[in-house]
């Protein structure tokens, strides 16, 4: 290779890394840019986790179809009749007025009230006031007329009897009552009056 002639007394000369002789550069040239270096490799970007994504949102979607049917459920649900009611308006009254006044259980006569209406605490302080009013007399006896349906529109009803209660010593007091009777899986007292 033949030789290259120096340059010029203080004149620059661009050096190459690669070994090539350094080219002189002249007052008030850019000099040439560096070689390449290779793309920054850095940390390779996370991969988008779309099936994590869509089954993440499938299971919100599926939760909230389960927690809404079940709030709908218990809605629908909450006011259903459990059992079987009555087959006539007056044989429920008849036989509310059993489990009240002649058992005296409370338990047996929420079974012929209807959901809308069962209240466990004041069913239950009804018949301790019979319970109550029943144990300042002497062998007091209860009884009422045969139930009459007095008014009957499809699925409601409304029934009316008189409670006569008769002691040992004769004492007797009458009181008028009057029911509201609907109808779902049988007929159910829903109002006393």
């Amino acid at each position: 290779m033949p030789a290259q002639p120096a340059p010029p007394g203080g004149v620059p000369q661009a050096a190459d890394p690669a070994g090539t002789p350094a080219v002189p550069v002249s007052p008030g040239a850019i000099p040439p840019p560096p070689p390449g270096y290779p793309p920054y490799a850095g940390t390779a970007e996370p991969k988008k986790k779309r099936g994590l994504l869509i089954a993440l949102i499938a299971l919100a979607v599926i939760m909230v179809l389960c927690v809404g049917g079940g709030v709908v459920t218990f809605l629908t649900l909450r006011n259903a009749e459990s059992g079987e009611g009555a087959k006539e308006p007056a044989v429920a009254v008849d036989e509310f007025l059993t489990a009240v006044y002649k058992d005296r259980d409370a338990t047996k006569a929420a079974e012929h009230v209807c959901a809308a209406s069962r209240d466990d605490k004041k069913i239950a302080a009804k018949v301790a006031e019979v319970q109550k009013y029943a144990s300042a007399y002497q062998n007091p006896r209860f009884k009422w007329t045969t139930p009459k349906v007095d008014n009957q529109t499809g699925d409601r009803a409304t029934v009316s009897t008189r409670i006569t209660m008769t002691t040992a010593d004769e004492k007797v007091a009458d009181q008028d009552l009057r029911f509201t009777v609907v109808q779902k899986t049988g007929w159910w007292v829903c109002e006393v009056a």
